[in-house]
């Protein structure tokens, strides 16, 4: 810029004289700029002729040092919807539109109001507001007073404009409308006005209530009902209607191992509303409390009644009960003596039939049934007294299978009879060149008789196997033609538990086998001789004389305890297995003799 410096004062580049010359000389202020010597030599002097030289032009100006600090202000307001309120449904908010001309941005604010409850401030930052949708901005020359101006969807009326704004609006030409009248906000200037009180006087004293009904409270019995909600229940409550003040408390009833927080009180102790007034639905409850200007009739003493639902603060509480004094105060005061007390115990359920599906021929029945029952099947019950009772007591028939083909009526099988658990299970004896494997039949189970259900199933007894008998196993017919002796002695030592018809019928058919054996033993005692005989049983006795065992009383029980029967006679086998238990100091010899002498029964009574 030649000889002028160059320095920014708020942000713009302005040009100062230098103070300091060639060789640091100072230079003092009042001297000549280049723009004062350019003038003077360019100045057209009045004594010289000819054409005078033209002034140089002046320097260029920006807008923004031109216009810097200078803002056009318009006065303007716009109204607001109020839905929420009852007492006003609109609201005029007062700003102030400011024009700012070295840039051409704009910015509405509006003045702060202590407690209005409203944002206020600078509602539209400085900026440049969109005119329309094609790009245009507002220009100072769209502005004008007694107009509407719309930014960002709000319109603005504009009533009036500072001096300023008016004198640099008329200096360009632009013709201004009169100014136009603010308008106040209606509720604003209400609130300002003192508002008029209307006591209508009463001749209730709530002085003398008070002194009159203090601490005395009605007590009501209430159940709410929940249960339409998921997981509500039937609560009890109780409810207190206090007489000083006509004021209601309901409190909860807690039981113990109920799963409640111990909070008593439900609603604490204050006045009801029983009806509101039309405008009530508009009313703020969530955030304001309910006076009297809203609630058009309260909750009081003849509201309440057993047997009758009563609906508080939403809520629908049952009364079925109350106090001895509160049926006194309601008998007293309006002559009600119906106090009948509802049943509100909660009726048990329907039992719902428990229906069992079918046997599917799974495992046992009793261990499918349990699937019936629970999530996690037990196992069934066992009777243990019974399975120690006849533990390793095994009933063992012969029989054979009945079938129109002659070569399976030959085949014979072994069937168990388990007395500790009435299990079944069949064995089949192989035979060689018989073209059939034998073995394991049919493993061990209960086997249902003919005609019986899954429902009510009837298994197989003993008392149903009898000689001739025919068992049907899941379909095979079997036919019992003979069995073990054991099951003889068993049934004549447990004769009340089986029926008369079943132990004959083994009788009779062990009867010619027991002959038989008698027989034999008839025998066998002539061809020892009577002689030879006493000798033995004389030789056994001096030993055992000799050993002190005639006085073993143990011995003696036992040897009884065998003979079941009473016969006097022991099998040979329970006999020497008997010796050996009791180490009986008898010679081997002597044993031998015993043995080569006895046939298939050894008499007992030789050691008693």
């Amino acid at each position: 810029m030649g000889k002028y410096l160059e320095c920014y004062w708020n942000g713009f580049a302005c040009s100062r004289l230098p103070t300091m010359g060639i060789g640091r000389e100072r230079l003092y202020v009042n001297q000549l700029s280049q723009a004062e010597l350019d003038e003077l030599s360019n100045k057209r002097p009045t004594l010289t002729y000819g054409q005078a030289k033209q002034a140089p032009p002046s320097d260029f100006i920006p807008a923004h040092v031109a216009f810097d600090k200078k803002v056009l202000k318009f006065d303007a307001y716009f109204q607001e919807d109020v839905p929420i309120s009852t007492e006003e449904h609109f609201r005029i908010r007062q700003v102030g539109i400011y024009y700012y001309l070295e840039d051409d941005s704009m910015s509405v604010m509006e003045p702060i109001v202590e407690n209005s409850g409203i944002p206020q401030g600078k509602l539209i930052k400085r900026q440049r507001i969109p005119k329309n949708d094609r790009g245009d901005h507002y220009h100072w020359k769209d502005l004008n007073r007694g107009m509407n101006i719309t930014i960002y969807g709000k319109t603005f009326r504009i009533v009036d404009c500072d001096p300023f704004t008016q004198v640099f609006l008329e200096s360009q030409g632009i013709e201004l409308n009169p100014p136009e009248k603010m308008i106040f906000d209606p509720y604003t200037e209400l609130r300002k006005m003192p508002m008029r009180m209307y006591v209508t006087p009463s001749s209730f004293d709530q002085l003398k209530q008070f002194l009159t009904f203090d601490k005395q409270v009605l007590r009501f019995y209430a159940i709410w009902d929940d249960t339409e909600n998921m997981f509500g229940e039937n609560r009890p409550f109780i409810i207190h209607f206090y007489l000083a003040d006509d004021t209601v408390e309901v409190r909860e009833l807690h039981e113990r191992n109920d799963g409640r927080d111990p909070f008593p009180v439900l609603i604490r102790r204050q006045r009801l509303p029983k009806s509101f007034v039309d405008k009530m639905k508009t009313f703020p409850r969530c955030v304001l409390e309910i006076s009297n200007q809203e609630v058009l009739e309260w909750y009081t003493v003849k509201d309440f009644a057993v047997g009758k639902p009563i609906t508080l603060l939403g809520r629908s509480f049952f009364i079925y009960d109350c106090d001895e004094f509160t049926r006194q105060f309601y008998y007293e005061k309006f002559g009600i003596t119906d106090f009948q007390p509802v049943d509100v115990k909660k009726k048990p359920p329907e039992e719902v039939p428990q229906i069992i599906p079918p046997y599917n021929g799974y495992g046992f029945l009793e261990d499918s049934l349990q699937n019936c029952f629970s999530l996690l099947p037990q196992p069934p019950r066992k009777n243990f007294i019974k399975m120690l009772e006849n533990d390793h007591k095994v009933l063992r028939y012969q029989v054979a299978l009945e079938s129109p083909n002659p070569e399976e009526r030959k085949r014979q099988f072994i069937l168990s009879y388990f007395l500790s658990t009435d299990m079944i299970s069949i064995y089949e004896p192989p035979v060689r060149n018989s073209g059939i494997i034998g073995g394991k039949y049919l493993g061990k189970t209960k086997v249902p008789k003919p005609g019986s259900t899954t429902d009510n199933p009837v298994y197989y007894e003993p008392a149903d196997l009898t000689i001739g008998a025919t068992v049907e196993v899941f379909g095979h017919r079997f036919i019992i033609t003979d069995a073990d002796e054991y099951v003889l002695n068993y049934m004549e030592s447990n004769a009340e538990s089986f029926p008369a018809t079943t132990l004959q019928s083994l009788r009779d058919h062990f009867a010619p086998r027991r002959m038989a054996v008698q027989a034999a033993e008839s025998q066998s005692a002539a061809g020892m001789g009577r002689q030879e005989l006493e000798e033995v049983v004389k030789q056994v006795q001096e030993q055992l004389k000799h050993h002190n065992y005639l006085s073993n009383s143990s011995m003696r029980e036992a040897f009884l305890h065998h003979d079941k029967d009473g016969s006097g006679f022991l099998d040979k086998e329970e006999f020497f297995a008997l010796c050996n238990r009791f180490n009986l100091p008898v010679s081997n010899a002597l044993v031998n003799k015993v043995r080569r002498q006895c046939g298939q029964c050894v008499r007992s009574l030789a050691f008693s």
